[in-house]
């Protein structure tokens, strides 16, 4: 748990990075403050390979630019077979919130981040409240 945030329940989260330290971080943060399951990727491929076979996601939460489909694909693919799953992009390069924003993405989230502002981001879309 995050200081100061309780646990948030029943939701099923997809981790989508290119880069194995922010994946690893996001997921190892997110276990804490999630009791259900988290997911990861190595890229937006196979995040949406899993989605096609039946698996599914209550919150993807992906990076933008990675080899191949990028997040902003993923995102306008999943946002096509299943609108009310929520997305959240993050990126370091701040032009692409504009791009996330027009992908249908329902959050964007810029990097480096505080593991409190991700909890937030996440509290916000399960919960409907922020913490602050």
């Amino acid at each position: 748990m995050i200081q100061g945030h309780p646990i948030i329940e029943n939701v099923k989260i997809l981790v989508v990075d290119d880069d194995s330290g922010v994946r690893k971080l996001t997921v190892n943060a997110l276990t804490y403050c999630v009791n259900r399951e988290i997911l990861s990727f190595e890229d937006a491929t196979s995040a949406w390979h899993y989605l096609k076979d039946g698996g599914a996601a209550d919150i993807i939460i992906s990076d933008v630019d990675m080899p191949g489909m990028s997040g902003i694909e993923l995102t306008t693919r999943c946002k096509a077979d299943r609108a009310d799953t929520i997305v959240i992009l993050m990126s370091g390069v701040k032009a692409n919130r504009k791009a996330a924003e027009q992908s249908g993405a329902d959050a964007f989230l810029g990097k480096p981040f505080s593991l409190a502002d991700l909890f937030e981001i996440v509290r916000f879309y399960v919960v409907g409240e922020s913490a602050g």
